[in-house]
């Protein structure tokens, strides 16, 4: 049977109730102001993300932004907020505006900053209502991390043993079979079983 919610607002409260269930929850209104809230999301996303105009200047950075920015500035450049290569993204979305003004492009770059951190450069146009407004909206995200954070996501959902986990950690950091052999100190073919069993999980998941 189909669960129906019913909405009733009264003053600065709203009362939520699951007719099905018969739960009432009240919800109270956030006091927060919308720019609260937003930079709020901004600084708790796993990416980092900058706001920028089309000469350079940093409207907005969330942490990990400044401190991804920090390390890609040579030591030997301390005045400069903003990496070359991030700029070199930026410039190239504002030329493509020229060659296509009609089209929303995302312009996207991949390089290494060590060899434990691969990042990614996404470069596009915020939109905003006042259209005299040309900001750009960059992510930065470090694509290992991201790597290892769904592989631990991974390890939890289809509940790997504590082999397969390690395993999977590598495969997902791209590790080819063998240097997983050799990390781990076993063969080929057991780095093969535990992936077979792994994708074995992932199907029985998949079509429960």
């Amino acid at each position: 049977m189909r669960s129906t919610t019913l909405m009733i607002k009264y003053n600065n409260t709203s009362t939520k109730r699951n007719i099905f269930h018969g739960n009432p929850v009240k919800l109270k209104r956030s006091h927060l102001l919308p720019q609260d809230l937003l930079q709020a999301a901004i600084a708790s996303l796993v990416d980092g993300i900058l706001i920028l105009t089309t000469q350079g200047q940093i409207i907005h950075e969330n942490e990990f932004a400044r401190r991804l920015c920090e390390q890609l500035i040579p030591s030997s450049e301390p005045g400069i907020r903003l990496p070359h290569e991030v700029w070199r993204v930026c410039q190239s979305l504002i030329d493509s505006r020229e060659m296509f003004p009609e089209t929303n492009i995302c312009i996207e770059s991949e390089f290494l900053i060590s060899p434990s951190v691969k990042l990614k450069i996404r470069g596009r146009w915020l939109s905003l209502k006042n259209d005299s407004d040309n900001l750009l909206l960059v992510s930065l995200e470090d694509i290992y991390q991201s790597s290892q954070n769904i592989a631990i996501a991974d390890i939890q959902r289809y509940g790997l043993t504590k082999r397969e986990a390690e395993v999977w950690l590598l495969r997902r950091a791209s590790f080819s079979y063998q240097e997983i052999a050799n990390k781990l100190y076993i063969s080929i073919n057991t780095v093969k079983k535990h992936l077979k069993n792994i994708y074995a999980k992932q199907q029985e998941m998949a079509y429960s």
